[in-house]
């Protein structure tokens, strides 16, 4: 078969840059990549198909057409969505209908063969592959990954911060966008089965899509690429990354706590995934503080706790308050935040911390799946993470504990949790072993690519079998007519309105 991945915001490159340095190069890249690269290797041709970018300040992006090493059967496409220059993903929905489907269409209508399927992540491509079958027929599979609704959610939103949070984030587009994405796609794939039950269950999607029904979702979990994170791999700057940590690691800490087992948590700094959960946790346990350091990667800021400009303004906000909790408590000598840059450094960085036994810690209010901890695990890291959404189905199953599930509102739980593996060397070694065992048995990007590949052939040879009769109609703005906007009022039909009519 040939499958095209459809990802507008996704800005993939052969050497994979900024993958940890920028808020729209998150999970899905890597997410996308493998599942595309392990499809290859299963005899299949794909396509990434994302937004050509003619900017200086981000000259990887120009190339039309581009590659990964040694994937013969794989290219990368960039095809023009609206002005040249880079723009954050929330400033791409009027360019998707309006430039960068048509774009799509011409390019393959000149090569004389469209794909056979479309396989779409969040809520642009999804759009992206709404408007395709539209035009073609041809089927498409929706990732959300994550939507919408839980993010206005956790921001708090109200009638009276609406308009301000909707000015950013372009909530009443990206709404209406997943609403017509999981109600026009051949089939929903989540992550987990509670994903499925609580995202896409929340009231504002609720006349798209049917959570009830089974021909309408499938559950394919992610996979860990076990050549960059096993814990027996040595890649070729393994040696210059450890000896990059241990001086980071001198020049933060007082030097009797440079040994210690380290806390790691390496996620981007965005206020849902909870670091002050985590250093609350740290702060208010002094025997969590006489047994451990707390080691944060922090993307491309290399020394953030003294110095935030380059970070971005939600960053910012971030580090403020980790800043207050570090003096309040005076954590100064106890804690450590530096850049680490790309996937391979950041599997020799736990290859190296897990040697001083140390965990990995993801405390955020709620993660769809998590695949950060899965690979921190393969690289021999016990854990310890959050059990709201994806971690509590595969971390824990039949009764038995892969990783330990904490809830990130308590930071003595969080606390209790450390404390259960860290100077624990029975406990430390028990976790580490079930959670390698776990990720090598059940989370490879072969088993993903499979189980996709499943989907994608009863699409194409029924598409329609299990798509509703209903369809929810495409709005204007979206289909890049020039229209206006999705509206506010609409918006707030969607999230208010329903709310308070099923509560």
């Amino acid at each position: 078969m040939h499958i095209a991945f459809l990802n507008p915001q996704g800005n993939f490159d052969a050497h994979d840059r900024y993958w940890t340095e920028h808020p729209d190069f998150g999970g899905q890249l890597v997410y996308v990549k493998q599942t595309a690269i392990a499809m290859t290797k299963l005899g299949h041709t794909v396509d990434i198909i994302t937004r050509q970018i003619i900017d200086a300040d981000w000259p990887e992006f120009a190339q039309a057409v581009d590659s990964y090493p040694d994937c013969p059967n794989l290219r990368i496409l960039r095809l023009p969505a609206g002005p040249d220059r880079f723009l954050r993903k929330e400033r791409l929905w009027p360019h998707i209908g309006g430039s960068w489907v048509p774009n799509i269409l011409a390019f393959y209508r000149q090569e004389g063969a469209l794909p056979d399927a479309f396989t779409t992540h969040y809520a642009d491509g999804g759009l992206s592959g709404v408007l395709l079958e539209e035009e073609t027929g041809i089927p498409f599979t929706w990732t959300g990954h994550s939507l919408g609704a839980q993010k206005m959610d956790q921001l708090g939103v109200t009638n009276a911060n609406l308009a301000d949070l909707n000015a950013y984030h372009h909530f009443a587009s990206r709404i209406v966008a997943e609403r017509l994405s999981m109600n026009r796609s051949a089939v929903n794939i989540t992550s987990t089965r509670q994903e499925r039950f609580e995202q896409y269950a929340h009231h504002v999607y609720r006349d798209a899509v049917d959570v009830q029904d089974d021909r309408r979702f499938a559950v394919i979990a992610p996979g860990v690429n076990l050549q960059i994170f096993d814990h027996n791999v040595v890649n070729d700057d393994e040696a210059a990354t450890q000896a990059y940590v241990r001086a980071m690691l001198r020049r933060d800490l007082d030097a009797e706590r440079v040994g210690l087992p380290a806390i790691v948590a390496a996620s981007r700094l965005d206020a849902k995934k909870n670091h002050i959960g985590l250093l609350k946790a740290f702060a208010g346990s002094p025997d969590l503080q006489a047994s451990a350091n707390l080691v944060l990667f922090t993307g491309a800021l290399n020394e953030p706790l003294h110095d935030a400009t380059r970070a971005a303004p939600p960053e910012r906000e971030v580090l403020k308050q980790i800043h207050g909790v570090i003096e309040e408590h005076q954590l100064w000598g106890k804690i450590s935040a530096f850049a680490l840059r790309g996937q391979r450094a950041l599997a020799a960085a736990y290859r190296f911390l897990a040697r001083q036994r140390s965990v990995f810690a993801l405390t955020s209010h709620y993660e769809p799946f998590g695949l950060a901890p899965l690979e921190a695990a393969a690289a021999g890291l016990p854990l310890i993470v959050t059990k709201n959404g994806g971690p509590s189905e595969s971390l824990r199953t039949c009764g038995t504990e892969y990783g330990v599930l904490v809830d990130p509102r308590d930071p003595e739980d969080i606390a209790a949790g450390l404390l259960r593996v860290i100077g624990d060397r029975d406990a430390w070694q028990t976790f580490s072993d079930r959670g390698r065992r776990r990720v090598t048995e059940r989370y490879t990007w072969e088993r993903t690519a499979e189980s996709y590949l499943g989907q994608i052939a009863a699409t194409t040879t029924r598409p329609d079998a299990r798509r509703p009769e209903d369809l929810l109609p495409i709005h204007p703005y979206l289909r890049g007519m020039g229209a206006d906007e999705v509206t506010l009022d609409e918006l707030r039909t969607l999230y208010f309105v329903w709310e308070r009519e099923w509560g």
